[in-house]
């Protein structure tokens, strides 16, 4: 098929008259007869699409389910908070020993035994994919018993229904596949195109290893492709603003994305990439020259208005009516309380802090923890060096460090100010908010203090440590002074143990006692710096008391009344939880064995080891399909560039492309490119651990590039319209021109198609679908752990160097 004609702007078209006797069509043409366009019944039923619709996704449904009881054992899956608190606080433990045990991992049916338990649980991303899971294990009957705790558990010992559980990640997989396909087919590209497309996500060895497993990501996948999907029937819809079905398209498109977001907050880049299109929408109906006619100003506020309502409104609602939900499940203390205030805690039913809180009276000996990291305020002997590694100078004084494990050095009594009255001591006066106290030291008989020196780590934040009784109620009284703040006071409430949070605020300099994460080096034994922040806004700075050992056993303080569950409104709830996600979330830094960096997603460099059994050599390893993966990676590159070369061209006066094939290639294509672009790059401006997974979402919109790149190359044209057919659609009365709703008719495909050779499209599908067929089969050992491979086999799939397990 040859090129067309390469045209000079501000010259006349020298393309051919379609004949003799008729003029060239113009785009306004083109529609006008399409308007009044009713095509023959074997056009519209369009068999040949849904054929390949139906074979697609009874393929997608064989290659998600078949083995899935394979491994009968938990599996590694994605790092999620709760038990990776020790992973990033503390150092972790070594790496064989890390896979084993599952430490710092946890699966996402784990949560779903905490639903079907109704215990409060913590976690990084929103409830809805975790109560997919637990609805799925109230079908089937399942009471919640198991944990999930380590990878090897086996199910079958611990009698859980796993295979319902991974039935419907692999449920929502397989949809996904069809999903694909749709969108090709409703955005009007050929048959091979649309195959194409879906083949690449069809036979892709991550999408289908991530679907079989008990994981959050087939929920997002899926609803982030329903979404564009739903979005493109919406846009399709323009013609007939505000009909019953210009609606229906426009919610579902929002109940869709509020799926995604409601699964997890990269969903937000679906609404980045849905929103740069209505955005680009409503600009054009602004537009006073528009085809269609201009809109009044009111007109084009019902637009905004509506689409304000259905994009963002009501996803919005929808979102908080799944944490709604989840608080209405969990109503008991479980895991998550630690992460929530005392407040939050106080409406969950057998709460023991709420239980096992005593207040705190003046010359209790205590022990302080610090909330977030859980490292103790500790003091030994031992004093800060002379100088620090920068060459800064310290005071020499005694080190005050976090150590993260009960020890007689954490023992502090809680002094007053000032005693007016010696009997003070044996009053029981109660420590309360807005009170000036001075801490001791109990094993070395020595006074907390802060004072205007740069501490080990932090030049900006005062050093901690601690003085003599003389120098404490002489020269550096005021030194020693420290207000207790308790967060969300009630008055001057008194402090509690595990239940009273609070502020230490030191009096002279107005700085919080902090610590973080970063060990000392070996002088301070590598325990955790303390010093004084000056931010004393910040969430980090809050503390606990943990114990009291100095209350006797008979204590009558220690007698515990039944407290009832208090009422806190749903939205502080959902504020106060949002906050502890995304605290959280972003806490989550440290290293991982198999975390990878966005640049490497691309290109495969590296993937994830989710499972191995030494005695048959199996594992599985998740990984994409290398030779689909850079296919799709190489044609995002070619579209880039013909995006730049299409654009200097026209600087320099030249049309490479009529307009029609350009408004294609930049409206439809260039749409599938934002969404790949808007799945991907924020990745790049992220400090928390990634992995391959993450990459799911960005590779299924290149995947539609590449199947509308791939009918571009072959420069078809994508609105074509073969003469006859022209003239047997100008021929029709007007009331046979339309459908049986007098709605516009869209043109199939492969009408438009009409009177252009697709051998060569299909020829190039087909060897693309070939070798990425070819690639699937090769890697399926390691993407459904059977059968075992040899060393041989593994080496021989190492392409990328790969950490391949039984190399050897």
């Amino acid at each position: 098929m040859s090129s067309p004609a390469v045209r000079h702007r501000g010259q006349k078209d020298k393309k051919a008259p379609i004949s003799a006797s008729t003029p060239p069509r113009t785009d306004g043409d083109l529609n006008g007869i399409l308007k009044d366009t009713k095509l023959p019944e074997a056009v519209t039923s369009e068999w040949d699409y849904k054929l390949a619709l139906s074979v697609i996704t009874l393929l997608a449904f064989i290659t998600r389910f078949w083995g899935i009881g394979h491994p009968n054992e938990v599996v590694f899956d994605e790092v999620h908070f709760g038990k990776v608190r020790k992973a990033v606080f503390f150092p972790q433990k070594p790496f064989p020993k890390l896979l084993r045990e599952g430490a710092i991992l946890q699966a996402s049916d784990k949560f779903a035994s905490y639903y079907l338990q109704r215990t409060y649980f913590f976690d990084v991303h929103p409830p809805f994919g975790k109560l997919l899971f637990a609805l799925m294990g109230w079908f089937v009957g399942y009471d919640g018993h198991f944990h999930f705790d380590n990878i090897g558990d086996s199910y079958i010992t611990n009698k859980v229904p796993y295979v319902a559980f991974r039935a419907m990640p692999a449920l929502l997989g397989s949809l996904t596949v069809p999903t694909v396909f749709l969108i090709m087919w409703e955005s009007g590209y050929t048959l091979p195109a649309a195959v194409v497309a879906a083949g690449l996500v069809l036979f892709d060895n991550a999408h289908i290893g991530q679907t079989r497993l008990i994981l959050l990501d087939a929920t997002l996948v899926f609803a982030m492709s329903l979404s564009v999907l739903c979005y493109i029937r919406f846009f399709k819809m323009r013609h007939e603003p505000f009909s019953q079905k210009w609606w229906k398209w426009l919610l579902l498109t929002g109940v869709a994305m509020s799926c995604v977001i409601s699964t997890k907050y990269v969903g937000v880049f679906t609404f980045f990439t849905v929103g740069c299109a209505v955005a680009i929408d409503l600009w054009g109906l602004l537009d006073i020259n528009r085809r269609e006619g201009a809109l009044t100003l009111a007109e084009f506020s019902k637009h905004f208005v509506a689409r304000l309502t259905g994009l963002i409104l009501v996803p919005f609602l929808i979102y908080l009516f799944w944490f709604q939900v989840h608080f209405a499940i969990l109503n008991r203390s479980g895991p998550g309380d630690e992460f929530m205030t005392p407040a939050f805690q106080e409406t969950l039913s057998d709460n023991m802090m709420s239980a096992q809180s005593t207040g705190i009276e003046y010359y209790d000996s205590i022990s302080i923890r610090h909330k977030e990291t859980k490292t103790y305020l500790h003091s030994h002997p031992d004093r800060y060096p002379l100088r620090y590694d920068d060459g800064r100078v310290s005071s020499q004084g005694q080190q005050v460090t976090g150590y993260p494990f009960n020890d007689t050095n954490n023992y502090w009594q809680i002094v007053p100010n000032s005693i007016v009255d010696p009997s003070d001591a044996k009053t029981g006066l109660a420590v309360q908010s807005g009170d000036f106290v001075k801490l001791r030291h109990l094993v070395t008989d020595s006074y907390l203090l802060s004072h205007d020196v740069a501490s080990p780590y932090y030049p900006t934040n005062q050093e901690f440590t601690t003085v003599g009784l003389e120098e404490a109620n002489g020269d550096r009284y005021n030194d020693t002074l420290f207000e207790i703040k308790i967060e969300n006071a009630k008055g001057r409430q008194q402090l509690k143990s595990f239940s009273g949070h609070f502020k230490l605020i030191h009096a002279p300099t107005r700085v919080a006692m902090w610590t973080h994460t970063t060990p000392l080096p070996d002088w301070a034994y590598k325990q955790a710096e303390i010093n004084g922040n000056k931010n004393i806004q910040q969430s980090s700075n809050i503390w606990y008391v943990d114990e009291i050992p100095s209350i006797p056993a008979d204590s009558p303080r220690l007698v515990k009344e039944i407290k009832k569950i208090k009422h806190v409104p749903f939205l502080k709830k959902y504020i106060e939880l949002q906050r502890a996600i995304f605290y959280h979330n972003n806490a989550l830094t440290s290293s991982h064995p198999y975390a990878s960096q966005p640049i490497q997603w691309p290109f495969l460099l590296r993937g994830v080891s989710f499972w191995t059994q030494n005695d048959t050599r199996q594992q599985i390893y998740f990984l994409g399909n290398p030779i689909g993966w850079w296919i799709v990676s190489s044609l995002l590159a070619v579209f880039a560039g013909i995006i730049g070369a299409d654009q200097l061209s026209q600087r320099r006066g030249i049309d490479s492309l009529d307009e029609r094939t350009r408004s294609r290639l930049y409206n439809s294509t260039g749409f599938f490119f934002l969404c790949w672009a808007a799945h991907y790059i924020p990745f790049f401006i992220m400090g928390r651990q990634l992995f391959l997974h993450h990459y799911l979402p960005a590779h299924l919109a290149s995947a539609l590039v590449t199947g509308a790149l791939l009918e571009f190359v072959f420069n078809l044209d994508p609105v074509g319209l073969d003469e006859n057919f022209l003239q047997q659609t100008q021929n029709k009365t007007p009331s046979k021109n339309k459908d049986r709703g007098g709605k516009r008719v869209v043109v199939p495909a492969k009408e438009r198609m009409s009177g252009q050779s697709m051998l060569a499209l299909w020829a190039a599908s087909g060897v693309v679908m070939a070798i990425v067929i070819g690639g699937w089969w090769y890697f399926l050992p390691l993407t459904y752990g059977k059968p075992g491979l040899s060393a041989e086999q593994v080496v021989a799939r190492k392409w990328l160097g790969y950490d391949l397990h039984f190399a050897k």
